[in-house]
């Protein structure tokens, strides 16, 4: 039976469709916002053997098609998923999985396939509304519905999913999902917005959610889906036996400032019990139990320890909730590249490159909606030392793509207009050691290689993670959480900033939501833990360098006539190659007539850009010029002062004294200074040599003043 319900929601109208499509899959919805459709697919099925963990998978893709297009490239089929659509299956991903109850390990699949799009509504958001509504109706055991909405900034007011043009001129691109009742996942970026706004717009975007999660229980009603329980856990015995026995030794393991020594703590007492309960070996006690329930009962128990000694405000590293661990930071860490830093942050440390370029570095971005160009880029890796481990080297993952595309957006903002710092930018971070929020540290140490590198940033910017321990209507919030505290706490709110407001938020939870409380409270306890941070940072380099790095391209730019852009080619390219050649800069001409300049030497820039202005721009009265002389006649010399322009230095205008004939002063081919003095109306140009040298001073006699070339002769 087809089912359809829709509603009016931010001036265009929204629908969900089941019953027509993919009938055999679990659950599978159309969703419809203004012209823009998403096809969302749930299907569950039996855990494999041994699972321990939530099977969830959420894979998100754009189909070309969707927007009439073809994929660019020689394969004309989609490939491997892009990072727009990696970061919209996590998008997607993170507000569902909390939603699940604990124990379910039934493989549980969503699939999101973009079958059609405008040129307004980005197709993201409907990605997780879709995904909400057929798990909704699929017997899954999900405690939904949920809906996700996004928020734009544009004159200080609020908009309710801003197109893509709104998109472009607002100041917040915030995306937020949750249930009726609560916050579930927040994704945003902004230009610098204060915390009491950026909570204002949580807060707007959730009465919105209110609206499309009361359309979904519309929809779950007339699909006429019975609800789905799933069976209880059986009950593991070893949870009172272990916590009888190891709670109180398990709390001594857990609290020291070295990770390590936690760990081998922990392993030692795990070992110990192993040891008394499956003695040689064995795979069972006596009684039946096995080493299965005992593994899951001692994580449960490591998650009572860490949580009781949480809510006791006795972090497991001897902080308050509210203290940062130590910082440090270093500048030009490394000789041979155009900017480094290296930032540590207890345990977690963060190696930060640059490297700059020209307009051929930037990155091309394809996608649904129109080709851009990206002049900075920021890439994380995670590889496996950093966290004491060995494992093959693949590409990288989702979480590297995420936790990279996070740190880019949140300093993005900072980054000087391309007309002032025409340069492309490529961060690397590259996490040396890792024990909670090597994203932030990403954000903290890609700030201070800019300004190593001498990239013109507006505000330095810093990043911080808040977890969350949350027991009823009691919470503690812990500034700067680590991995343990990560692992067996409630939240990861992460927030980057400058001291003026936030350029980038990330919230995950593990629980069923958050309220506008906690909101604010962790927003004003970053912003807090950010300024301090900024200090800090700030000591190692107070602001940019002056100079960009000896090892960096020197970049210069000028506007030129576009009517001039064949005369500065040439034919076949002859011109722009041989001043490419001559000077060792490589030029790049834009359709506007930009020209862009770089060399690695600013003298090769400089001399690039002085011919290209000489044979481009227009021949102005009073300026002088380095001309070769083209032909010589008894009455003066032509001379060439730029490509296919000649002017006549009059035989009175080539010296200061008397000059008897032309070719005393000069012959065909010399290079001479000239001022231009004079153009008639048949545009006609008049040159001086004599004005020149009576700037220069020079009141020498012609032959005295005559090139070096004639006096070699």
């Amino acid at each position: 039976m087809k089912v359809v319900v829709q509603k009016e929601f931010a001036g265009r109208t929204i629908s969900l469709t089941t019953g027509e499509m993919a009938k055999q899959a679990a659950g599978a919805v159309l969703v419809q916002f203004g012209d823009t459709v998403v096809f969302v697919a749930a299907q569950n099925g039996p855990s494999r053997p041994g699972t321990d963990f939530f099977p969830l998978t959420c894979d998100y893709r754009e189909r070309s098609a969707a927007a009439g297009k073809f994929p660019g490239g020689f394969i004309k089929r989609e490939g491997r998923p892009t990072q727009k659509e990696i970061l919209t299956s996590r998008l997607t991903d993170r507000p569902i999985r909390p939603l699940f109850p604990e124990g379910y390990v039934d493989e549980v699949q969503v699939m999101s396939n973009v079958l059609s799009v405008d040129s307004e509504n980005d197709p993201d958001v409907l990605s997780i509304i879709g995904a909400s509504a057929a798990l909704s109706i699929a017997p899954v055991p999900f405690n939904g519905p949920i809906a996700a909405v996004r928020v734009g900034m544009i004159d200080e007011q609020f908009v309710l999913m801003p197109t893509r043009e709104q998109i472009k001129v607002s100041r917040l691109d915030l995306v937020v999902a949750g249930s009726k009742d609560s916050v579930l996942m927040i994704e945003g970026f902004a230009q610098q917005l204060p915390e009491d706004q950026m909570a204002d717009a949580i807060m707007f975007a959730h009465r919105a959610i209110a609206e499309l999660c009361a359309l979904q229980e519309e929809f779950k009603q007339k699909a006429g889906r019975p609800a789905f329980a799933a069976p209880a856990a059986p009950e593991n015995p070893f949870h009172a036996a272990l916590r009888e026995k190891a709670y109180n030794a398990l709390r001594d393991s857990k609290v020291s400032s070295v990770k390590a020594e936690r760990s081998g703590g922990t392993k030692q007492l795990k070992e110990q019990l192993v040891a008394e309960y499956f003695p040689e070996g064995a795979t069972t006690t006596s009684n039946g139990w096995t080493r299965e329930q005992f593994s899951a009962a001692f994580e449960q128990l490591q998650y009572r320890v860490v949580r009781d000694l949480i809510l006791e405000n006795k972090r497991l590293d001897g902080r308050t909730p509210q203290d940062l661990r130590a910082v440090s930071c270093e500048v030009g860490v490394l000789p041979g590249v155009h900017g480094s830093a290296l930032f540590t942050r207890g345990e977690t440390q963060s190696l930060a490159t640059i490297t700059l370029g020209t307009a051929r570095d930037t990155q091309r971005v394809e996608g649904l909606f129109e080709e851009t160009l990206k002049r900075f880029m920021l890439d994380y890796n995670f590889p496996s030392y950093s966290v004491g481990e060995c494992r093959p080297i693949r590409g990288p993952g989702r979480r590297e793509i995420g936790h990279g595309a996070l740190a880019e957006r949140s300093v993005y903002s900072v980054i000087p207009a391309e007309d002032k710092f025409p340069y492309t930018i490529r961060v690397i971070s590259d996490i040396m050691e890792s024990n909670g929020s090597s994203s932030m540290a990403s954000v903290c140490s890609a700030t201070l290689s800019l300004m190593d590198a001498g990239v013109p940033i507006t505000q330095p910017v810093a990043g911080i993670s808040i977890g969350l321990v949350k027991e009823k209507d009691r919470f503690v919030l812990l500034t700067d959480i680590m991995g343990d505290e990560d692992h067996f706490g409630d939240m990861d709110f992460k927030v980057a900033g400058t001291q003026k407001g936030v350029t980038g938020i990330q919230l995950d939870l593990k629980i069923d939501g958050i309220n506008e409380e906690i909101i604010r409270a962790t927003l004003e306890q970053a912003r807090k833990a950010r300024i301090e941070l900024l200090k800090t940072m700030l000591t190692s380099i107070r602001r940019p360098r002056g100079e960009i790095s000896v090892n960096a391209p020197r970049l210069l730019r000028t506007k030129i006539d576009p009517a001039k852009i064949g005369l500065l080619i040439g034919p076949g390219g002859k011109t722009i190659r041989a001043i490419q050649e001559e000077t060792g800069a490589t030029i790049d001409i834009t359709d506007d007539g930009t020209v862009m300049i770089a060399c690695t030497k600013s003298e090769g820039a400089e001399d690039a850009l002085a011919r290209v202005e000489a044979m481009t721009e227009e021949i102005k009265v009073g300026r002088v010029y380095n001309g070769t002389v083209s032909s010589v006649k008894d009455f003066g010399a032509f001379i060439e002062i730029a490509p296919g322009k000649d002017g006549l230095c009059h035989i009175s205008e080539l010296s200061t004294g008397y000059v008897k004939s032309v070719d005393e002063i000069c012959k065909v081919g010399d290079k001479l200074q000239v001022k231009v003095i004079a153009i008639d109306d048949q545009n006609r140009v008049k040159l001086s040599r004599k004005a020149v040298l009576a700037e220069q001073g020079e009141g020498a006699a012609p032959e005295e003043a005559a090139p070096a070339a004639d006096l070699d002769d």
